[in-house]
């Protein structure tokens, strides 16, 4: 089952996000297999201001065990953190 996994920084934790980067990649290359899409969401500067992660799943609870074993998550980084079902419909320029 396929997952949108929504994510927003706290105000002002660029740099919390950034001294965490390294372990949140190393994190997300340990489950890479699982990935729809994954990458950071951008501010109107073009800054990092959250996540989104597109990811299968086993089933919800498997999905927000993910989310809540990100090393943002872990160290605080996030505001809202929002796990819900997804359905393709588009996919590289095709309808699935």
């Amino acid at each position: 089952m396929i997952f949108a996994i929504s994510c927003t920084d706290k105000p002002g934790s660029l740099e919390l996000r950034m001294a965490t980067r390294p372990t949140h990649l190393a994190y997300l290359q340990e489950h890479m297999a699982n990935f729809v899409l994954v990458g950071p969401v951008l501010d109107g500067e073009g800054k990092p201001c959250g996540s989104l992660l597109v990811v299968e799943a086993a089933d919800q609870a498997a999905a927000e065990a993910f989310a809540a074993g990100d090393p943002y998550a872990k160290a605080g980084l996030f505001e809202t953190v929002t796990v819900r079902p997804f359905r393709t419909v588009f996919k590289d320029g095709a309808q699935v």
